[in-house]
């Protein structure tokens, strides 16, 4: 499978499989499936709430034989209320405690957003702690000491602006391999990929498909739906292929990791041969021009009154 290379030397595959909205019971058979099918990524995170389930999943194969623990590349994230530093480590030893590991190949701070300790999912301004409260340089030095322990082999971000990037840039030993963002082309993140490459910052497109299977209370309404767009529908007929397979290879076209969500064998091994696929210029471009741009995880729910926290995606 094709490979994107990091600014520490490793390689990550460009197809993973994305575990967020994978219904307990049934996540862990679509990670044996895929890693059958050829997978060689898994995305997860502690808030997801299925990391026992994956664990068992891995336990599952490398019993079996089918694949080692040096073949499989293994994200997860730090959640929200685990930001201080005393904090981070303890948060990683869960999650590697649950995924049934001895580490990481990726571990990505989940949002530029602290909780309070106690606090899972934020509802007032009260759970959090502010900005200065928590700064993501203290964070981030945790995050280089995982490093140092061998408890990850890599460390990077999610949902970090060009701005965030910077400031995190400057307080850093370790620069950020990664960062994780929404990116389809309703938000094809052209500055964002830019600067990214200048800093040799790799980027992982979540939601590559359009997220239509979010929960309803992240939904708004009259939202676009990617997979029904006629140019990409037209560009997926042209090449016999899907439309999933075609947003998939446009990610890959741009050096870009894509982990798309599935459950369904089918999607699974589609998805994964979507780098097969090669997009013409013309492609490359209509698809381009698809650009609105438009979030379906918009972040909004971060930002209360009070809070420390407005515009999290600094646009």
């Amino acid at each position: 499978m094709k490979t994107v290379l990091l600014n520490d030397q490793l390689e990550i595959p460009a197809i993973g499989l994305g575990t967020w909205k994978s219904a307990p019971g049934e996540v862990g058979q679509a990670v044996i499936e895929a890693i059958r099918s050829g997978y060689r990524h898994i995305d997860c995170a502690a808030i997801y709430g299925n990391e026992k389930e994956i664990g068992e999943a891995l336990k599952t194969v490398f019993d079996q034989g089918d694949v080692t623990r040096e073949e499989l590349w293994i994200t997860s994230k730090l959640w929200n209320n685990a930001h201080q530093k005393d904090r981070v480590l303890p948060a990683l030893q869960t999650t590697l405690k649950d995924l049934q590991l001895e580490y990481l190949d990726l571990y990505l701070v989940h949002w530029p957003v602290a909780f309070k300790p106690e606090v899972t999912g934020a509802e007032k301004a009260e759970d959090y702690l502010r900005p200065e409260e928590c700064p993501v340089e203290e964070t981030w030095s945790a995050m280089e000491e995982a490093v140092a322990q061998g408890l990850t082999k890599s460390i990077g971000v999610s949902n970090f602006s060009v701005k965030k990037l910077n400031h995190l840039l400057k307080h850093s030993t370790i620069k950020p391999s990664m960062n994780q963002v929404e990116l389809h082309p309703y938000l094809s993140q052209n500055d964002l990929l830019e600067f990214c490459a200048q800093h040799h910052i790799a980027i992982t497109a979540y939601s590559p498909l359009g997220s239509g299977d979010r929960p309803k209370n992240m939904k708004k309404e009259n939202e676009p739906a990617l997979l029904q767009n006629e140019t990409i529908n037209t560009i997926a007929r042209a090449h016999k292929c899907t439309p999933a397979q075609v947003l998939i290879a446009w990610h890959l076209h741009r050096n870009c990791v894509a982990i798309p969500k599935s459950t369904n064998n089918t999607r699974i091994e589609q998805n994964a041969a979507s780098e097969h696929i090669s997009l013409t210029e013309d492609d490359m471009k209509a698809i381009g021009d698809l650009n609105i741009p438009y979030r379906y995880v918009d972040g909004s729910f971060f930002e209360l009154e009070g809070n420390g926290y407005t515009n999290i995606f600094d646009e």
